[in-house]
C-alpha cells in the first residue's frame, strides 16, 4: 500500500522557521516528481513548491521564494520543506504529493498543478502567529 505520511507542522511564530518531512512507503519514490501543496480554511488547494526526480530542478510559487526551499533524499524516500521567514498568511495545512512516472520523464521535470500528482499525504497543520 502506497503511503505519504507527512510530519513536522505545528504553531511558530512570525518569523520563525519549520522545516516538514514527507515519508513515502509502499514504493519506491526515487523516480517520482513531488511536491508541496497547502490549503487554508474556506480557501482552495494550491501549489507551494516542486521538485523533479532527480531533485536537480524546483519551482515554487511567489509568495514563498527565497523562504522555502524543497529537498529530497530518494535513499531515505523523503521530501522535505525547509519553511523559513513565515508569515501568517503561510498558516495552512500542508500536503506533500508524488506524481507517479509514465513513460520517459526528464531529470529537470516538475509539475505545479493538483491534477498531475497520483498519491498524497494526510497533511500537517502549519500555524504561524503573529
Amino acid at each position: 500500500q502506497v503511503q505519504l505520511v507527512e510530519s513536522g507542522g505545528g504553531l511558530v511564530q512570525a518569523g520563525g522557521s519549520l522545516r516538514l518531512s514527507c515519508v513515502a512507503s509502499g514504493r519506491t519514490f526515487s523516480d517520482c516528481p513531488m511536491g508541496w501543496f497547502r490549503q487554508a480554511p474556506g480557501k482552495e488547494r494550491e501549489f507551494v513548491a516542486a521538485i523533479s526526480w532527480s531533485g536537480l530542478s524546483t519551482s515554487f510559487r511567489d509568495s514563498v521564494k527565497g523562504r522555502f526551499t524543497i529537498s529530497r533524499d530518494n535513499a531515505k524516500n523523503t521530501l522535505y520543506l525547509q519553511m523559513s521567514s513565515l508569515k501568517s498568511e503561510d498558516t495552512a495545512v500542508y500536503y506533500c504529493a508524488a506524481k507517479l512516472p509514465s513513460g520517459y520523464l526528464s531529470s529537470s521535470s516538475y509539475y505545479t498543478g493538483l491534477e498531475h500528482y497520483d498519491y498524497w499525504g494526510q497533511g500537517t497543520q502549519v500555524t504561524v502567529s503573529s
